[in-house]
């Protein structure tokens, strides 16, 4: 499997980045620990660190351990292809704090639908990172969506048409019943919780912000001339924009957040416009 965008190839000359350099040590460092234990003793270390939804409150580490845990080489290396692939590009368009944070949500979305969906999967033990692989997937089509796979290195499919028909697979094998022995739900949660983050994560963040940490005022004193009176205090977004729109301090924050989760590359034009003429109102106010 490999792909191009743009005329540029990406694929085993592409630089590996630090999460996915960390990711790939640590699968597969886990997978040679577990070759060389006995059969027993893999067992009982494969049932630990396993998730099942029944046994969530008991193992409250499984949701996390679950995804560095392959039994097969032919497991663990179609799921370390795909991060080898599909990890760089991501992480150097985002940057490395935003790419583990993504990686580990969508990993862990892949239990969550697993309790979402007990009443239909039931409580089958899971392991494996195909989650977190399926989130960077749809992650890479929405962002380069034309780009081709060239699956088997032969036949060369846009990157949107192959998540698509992942996805609906994943969705007919879970609602179907049948498995043969693979996690379809977890797939389809880390396509599903990939695409939902990455299209609305920033709107339902920026909701939460406002009603969990909502500014209160404080009282400040301010001397004029002998007398002193008692005003609200603002923030300093809020003075650059004196008398214009009451969300300006929010935009302010939120554009703030997004440099520094996926740098200054993924801010759009109006966003940098939006910047610059705060930044032009602060100088002004500045000087007066």
């Amino acid at each position: 499997m490999t792909y191009q965008t743009n005329g540029f190839r990406f694929g085993h000359g592409f630089p590996i980045t630090l999460w996915v350099k960390r990711l790939l040590l640590a699968n597969v460092a886990f997978w040679l620990s577990l070759t060389v234990l006995g059969d027993s003793q893999a067992y009982t270390v494969v049932n630990w660190l396993s998730f099942a939804a029944t046994d969530v409150l008991q193992k409250p580490w499984s949701p996390l351990s679950y995804m560095f845990v392959h039994l097969s080489f032919g497991h663990l290396f179609t799921n370390m292809l795909v991060l080898f692939f599909f990890g760089p590009p991501l992480e150097s368009r985002w940057g490395s704090r935003f790419f583990i944070k993504y990686y580990l949500i969508t990993g862990l979305s892949g239990a969550f639908f697993s309790v979402l969906l007990y009443s239909w999967v039931g409580a089958i033990p899971m392991i494996g990172a195909s989650g977190a692989i399926f989130g960077l997937l749809v992650a890479f089509a929405m962002n380069w969506p034309d780009s081709k796979i060239y699956l088997y290195f032969l036949f060369p499919v846009p990157a949107k048409w192959v998540v698509a028909a992942l996805g609906l697979f994943s969705l007919f094998s879970t609602v179907s019943g049948v498995n043969g022995g693979v996690a379809h739900w977890a797939h389809l949660g880390g396509l599903v919780t990939g695409f939902m983050y990455l299209r609305f994560g920033e709107r339902i963040g920026r909701i939460l912000g406002k009603v969990l940490f909502k500014e209160v005022p404080r009282p400040v004193k301010v001397e004029q001339g002998r007398k002193e009176k008692i005003r609200t205090s603002k923030s300093s977004a809020q003075q650059w924009r004196r008398g214009s729109d009451v969300d300006s301090p929010d935009e302010i924050d939120r554009i703030l957040d997004k440099i520094r989760e996926t740098g200054m590359d993924s801010l759009t034009i109006k966003e940098r416009s939006f910047l610059d003429e705060m930044s032009r109102q602060y100088k002004n106010t500045r000087m007066h």
